[in-house]
């Protein structure tokens, strides 16, 4: 099945057009790509256009990488949606891997990799720290498993969004696989979002951890 790449990007420009040659090296091309540029103040917008890939670039007020990636799963098309950070890259046949992970368990809802860091500036040579990429990085959906299980909403500080949507994803029933395989390289960048440890930043995720907490407690009541 083909699949839509959809890109949250914001003052991106150091960063996103690598990441775009890596959406374009697929062994399984894209059918469109979409780049949703969240209120960039950067040169973002110029390096995307003359990176001489197709690209179909968006730009809204900046709202958070949440609200961006919604507004491209709305945008996209394919059966399928595949989405990236703009500082992060895939390897060359991750997107094949997981569409025949998709083809072989059609439960599945979304497939998943591992993923492995590397530093900005510096070429991966593959000893950086690599685990499991519950991530928006690593993730192809059924485009109407992404739409159903509604918006990707921006908590606090902008951090832990894919968290919250992931969480609500399996309170729906969906199921979420991984594949046991490094696809996908997480770029080690200092000033980036989500970069080191920041207690105002990193309020999304308690804020997450409290939704999650009300919408069982919500569900447990109308059990009751």
């Amino acid at each position: 099945m083909s699949y839509s790449v959809v890109i949250p990007a914001w003052n991106a420009a150091r960063t996103i057009a690598e990441t775009l040659r890596s959406v374009a090296a697929q062994s399984v091309v894209p059918a469109e790509i979409f780049v949703v540029d969240d209120g960039s103040s950067d040169e973002t917008e110029a390096t995307v256009l003359q990176s001489g890939i197709p690209v179909r670039y968006v730009r809204q007020d900046n709202a958070g990488p949440g609200s961006a990636t919604t507004r491209g799963f709305a945008l996209a098309t394919a059966p399928l949606i595949a989405t990236v950070d703009a500082d992060d890259l895939w390897l060359p046949q991750k997107v094949e891997r997981q569409l025949r992970r998709l083809d072989q368990a059609p439960q599945l809802a979304a497939v998943f990799t591992l993923w492995r860091t590397f530093r900005h500036g510096q070429p991966d040579d593959g000893t950086g720290t690599a685990g499991p990429g519950w991530s928006r990085t690593t993730m192809l959906v059924r485009r109407e498993v992404a739409l159903a299980v509604g918006p990707v909403i921006d908590p606090p500080g902008n951090r832990g969004d894919m968290v919250d949507w992931l969480g609500r994803a399996r309170e729906d029933g969906h199921q979420l696989g991984m594949i046991d395989e490094v696809l996908a390289l997480r770029r080690i960048l200092p000033g980036s979002m989500s970069y080191g440890r920041d207690p105002a930043r990193d309020r999304g995720y308690l804020e997450v951890a409290r939704m999650a907490m009300l919408r069982r407690k919500l569900k447990n009541a109308g059990q009751g």
